[in-house]
């Protein structure tokens, strides 16, 4: 018989009897690429709950750097040096990496909708009562309580977009999602300094966040979508147990590698963000004739790293779409590449400072627009390499790890470099610092940044050479669990590709 006669075979359950699974995956992708292929077919109500988690990442991160555009008022008010002041920062990243995993796990299980809203709601109500107390140990642990309620958000949000679409639009909607962040960092800044200087108090900059906060709530709970997990990919993966999660996890290597690239990049957006504002305010301030504030500085660093973030996580999106098509592995290489390429201009803008306020300016603008290139990318990364019910769990991994060796000690490990270092650069140990050592000490602390994102984007590189494959697995995975789905008797061996991913 002329095998050209008989008509193709185009059942996931029939392919998978046959042991087709390459044809089992190129029919599911086939089936994905025609669901929201284009953002004319995503609903209102997608729309709608995309917007709400974006409005909650952006309040979230205003809400992290709002001290850091009043850090100079506080190390005041409070009489810390820079070692407390960073630990505010890292108080509040290591509460917000401990109890991610235990969010992750809950958002693979239960309600989203219900751990988002009491997330937000604790974080709103710890920063308002927060702003009231007026010893620096209450003060630190509040901040401590704000990272518990962050937590709950920023570990599941990702994975509901992820459950409402597939391809180029999840691509885009992560962008939009992930906006928000160098958005509202920059928003931190300028609502801190603008809000404390015209009501002369810092505290009441701390008070605007809660106040959208609770707004937030109320659209989660009665307006977002929460859909079913795996919705947008068809998955009828069954959720396995935590620990073989985990051990799926540590055994992923595009995951893990690029966990520790994203770590590098978490750790220099830590150091800069919480330090960016206080070196340029020392720099210029050695200049002559040059009058600066501190609220006008974080107000300009505020401005610039908005402006960075707008330009580079959509321009990262879209470059990566434009790339995938030619290059498989285009999304890890061009973030390493993103990385090698901020690290020398975060170097010049540090050097520059002393010189030129609007070149330093210039610098930092660039050297953040890279390093944004990476957000939604590397997100994108983590959902499609990792099966739909542990994504959450993934998600809650990668926060720990990041933040725990990335901004949960930046911000205190330059801080304590950059008090050791004024004891060496002062002439006797018994004089108080001058301005010039202040800068130079906090300067010297910041260039370990650049080394860091050298490191991380060399990481980003590696991961280029495992990402195909283990995207494929996940492909390969969900296709099978639709064949069992639609033909019980092929459960076991399901159960043995989901449990060794």
């Amino acid at each position: 018989m002329d095998p050209r006669g008989i008509t193709p075979n185009t059942s996931n359950q029939q392919l998978v009897i046959n042991g087709d699974n390459d044809s089992a995956t190129a029919l599911l992708q086939e089936k994905q690429a025609r669901r929201h292929n284009s953002l004319r077919e995503v609903t209102f109500s997608q729309y709608m709950t995309v917007s709400i988690l974006c409005f909650v990442n952006l309040i979230n991160y205003m809400d992290r750097l709002t001290i850091a555009g009043v850090l100079n008022n506080v190390k005041t008010e409070f009489e810390i040096g820079d070692g407390k002041a960073g630990f505010l920062q890292t108080v509040f990243v290591v509460a917000y990496m401990l109890f991610a995993p235990i969010f992750g796990y809950l958002g693979d299980r239960y309600s989203r909708r219900v751990i988002m809203a009491s997330g937000v709601a604790l974080w709103s109500l710890t920063t308002f009562f927060g702003s009231f107390l007026h010893d620096y140990e209450s003060f630190a642990f509040f901040r401590g309580l704000v990272g518990i309620g962050e937590a709950s958000y920023s570990t599941i949000a990702p994975t509901i977009i992820s459950d409402l679409f597939v391809g180029d639009v999840r691509s885009k909607m992560l962008a939009f999602f992930y906006f928000a962040i160098p958005v509202g960092s920059g928003l931190g800044y300028i609502v801190g300094s603008v809000v404390g200087a015209a009501l002369g108090n810092w505290r009441y900059g701390l008070r605007v966040t809660p106040f959208f906060g609770a707004i937030a709530v109320a659209l989660i709970i009665w307006v977002m979508e929460d859909p079913e997990r795996g919705a947008s990919e068809e998955s009828h993966i069954k959720p396995t147990s935590y620990k073989d999660d985990l051990r799926a996890l540590i055994k992923n290597p595009s995951f893990m590698l690029s966990t520790i690239a994203f770590t590098c990049v978490a750790f220099v957006t830590g150091a800069l963000t919480w330090w960016g504002p206080q070196v340029i305010y020392l720099g210029l301030g050695l200049q002559p004739g040059n009058e600066f504030s501190f609220e006008s500085v974080s107000y300009k660093f505020g401005l610039v790293g908005m402006a960075a973030g707008a330009l580079g996580v959509p321009l990262g999106c879209a470059a990566a779409a434009r790339a995938r098509p030619l290059v498989a592995d285009a999304d890890p290489l061009l973030c390493g590449a993103a990385l090698l390429l901020s690290a020398p201009l975060v170097f010049c803008a540090l050097i520059a400072v002393r010189a030129s306020a609007a070149g330093t300016f210039a610098l930092i603008f660039f050297g953040m627009l890279t390093l944004n290139l990476t957000w939604s990318v590397v997100a994108d990364m983590i959902l499609y390499v990792v099966i739909p019910p542990r994504r959450s769990t993934a998600e809650a991994f990668q926060i720990l790890i990041s933040h725990m060796f990335g901004d949960a000690g930046s911000p205190y490990l330059v801080g304590v470099i950059s008090e050791s270092l004024k004891s060496y650069l002062m002439p006797s140990p018994d004089d108080l610092p001058s301005k010039t050592v202040e800068f130079r000490a906090l300067q010297y602390a910041l260039f370990i940044t650049c080394f860091v994102e050298v490191l991380g984007g060399i990481f980003f590189l590696i991961t280029s050479a495992y990402i195909v494959r283990d995207k494929l697995k996940v492909d390969r995975a969900i296709a099978e669990a639709e064949a069992q789905h639609t033909e019980p008797s092929h459960a076991s061996a399901h159960e043995d590709i989901v449990a060794g991913e």
